[in-house]
């Protein structure tokens, strides 16, 4: 049974087809990227699964249940940190605690522990904006973990940091993940970062977006840190040229 199972999934917003007849999957631990053109519907599809929208037709499953309007099967962590100007930073991790009813002080009691494997010990007391880009990344993803949640969502997460630390991110998120193996779905534009970070791939097509191609990554974790294998090399290539054929480059 797989922890996330969509089927035939279609989607029109304000009169515009943005998915089309949608099918894709997510073992339970496992780590599936979803690359496509720009503005062809990525983050539309994670609007789906937050309730943010309902699709036209199809079904959405986790762990084969259906999904409801009502349904917390996700955590999701958007292209920005989002955390709060005014909340110290502990108290931006608990936020989506706080919202599920858990009283403060035992919010802050249950992640407090989490700050050292998140390379944030020692800036609980902090505000975000004293804290690198980075930093706010690495207490957003935490905000997004704690909340136990079947499946994570990340929707370009590393998109607004510069190159380096983007890639110091990329390689912190996957030891971390290598540590929990969280059922995960990253939306992202950049095709080393999937292919360094997931199990699976799926590209879709221009809008009105459907699935044109699936790829299994080969070779062995941790990725990042290492040369990249040849076969890693190969499958850059190939999704480069999947995505070129649907922007007309």
């Amino acid at each position: 049974m797989s922890a996330l199972d969509i089927a035939n999934v279609s989607l029109t917003l304000g009169g515009t087809p943005v998915l089309d007849d949608v099918s894709l999957h997510v073992a339970a631990g496992e780590f599936v990227s979803i690359l496509g053109p720009s503005g062809c519907g990525k983050s539309s599809l994670f609007r789906l699964l937050t309730g943010a929208v309902s699709p036209d037709c199809g079904r959405i499953k986790v762990d084969g249940v259906p999904l409801s309007p009502k349904s917390q099967a996700f955590a999701f962590m958007p292209q920005r940190d989002a955390l709060m100007p005014w909340r110290r930073i502990i108290d931006n991790v608990i936020l989506g605690l706080e919202v599920q009813g858990m009283d403060r002080a035992a919010a802050r009691a249950q992640v407090a522990p989490l700050f050292a494997a998140f390379g944030l010990r020692g800036f609980e007391r902090h505000y975000p904006a004293q804290l690198s880009g980075g930093m706010r990344q690495r207490a957003a993803l935490l905000r997004t973990i704690v909340q136990d949640r079947a499946v994570q969502l990340l929707d370009e997460p590393f998109g607004a940091l510069d190159a380096l630390t983007r890639a110091e991110m990329q390689g912190w998120l996957e030891q971390r993940w290598l540590g929990g193996h969280w059922t995960t779905v990253l939306v992202t534009h950049d095709v080393r970062e999937a292919v360094a970070l997931s199990d699976r791939i799926y590209v879709l097509s221009r809008r009105p977006a459907r699935i044109i191609a699936e790829f299994a990554v080969p070779g062995p974790r941790p990725r990042l840190g290492r040369a990249p294998l040849a076969e890693a090399v190969e499958l850059e290539a190939q999704l480069l040229d999947t995505l070129l054929t649907q922007t007309g480059d």
